[in-house]
């Protein structure tokens, strides 16, 4: 029987499609910083986000109550992040003015509102007993 050659073992290589996904994961992470450059809502909700946190922390939230905040916070910055990609999107193809394009960016932006306004109502149901003494 043949014995293989010895010399120094071939490095493994990920395959084709994880390396593919790690490389979405780049651009996506890419996008939220471009975003985070550029947006001055997001810094708000960068700062929502830790205010948020750290009084579920000094709260001592259970558990289903930190799911109710991540999934909040988590809806609201991926609502923004779809109106900053509508917004650059309808820029791009409308650069003058357009009744369209100014309906599409406003219905974005709805969007971020009413998302944000429901995050609201979840931060009074997990956090106004626990501020309020109820």
């Amino acid at each position: 029987m043949p014995v293989a050659e010895s010399g120094p073992p071939t490095p493994r290589r990920f395959p084709a499609l994880l390396r593919q996904r790690a490389a979405s994961f780049g651009h996506a992470l890419r996008g939220v910083g471009a975003a985070l450059r550029t947006e001055v809502h997001l810094w708000f909700h960068a700062a929502a986000t830790v205010a948020v946190v750290a009084l579920g922390l000094y709260c001592g939230l259970a558990r289903w109550e930190w799911v109710a905040v991540v999934l909040s916070v988590g809806a609201v910055w991926c609502a923004e992040l779809v109106n900053t990609a509508v917004e650059a999107v309808v820029d791009l193809v409308s650069p003058q003015y357009h009744p369209l394009a100014g309906r599409a960016k406003d219905v974005a932006a709805g969007a971020v509102l009413v998302m944000a306004l429901a995050a609201a109502v979840v931060g009074v149901v997990v956090f106004g007993p626990r501020l309020w003494g109820q």
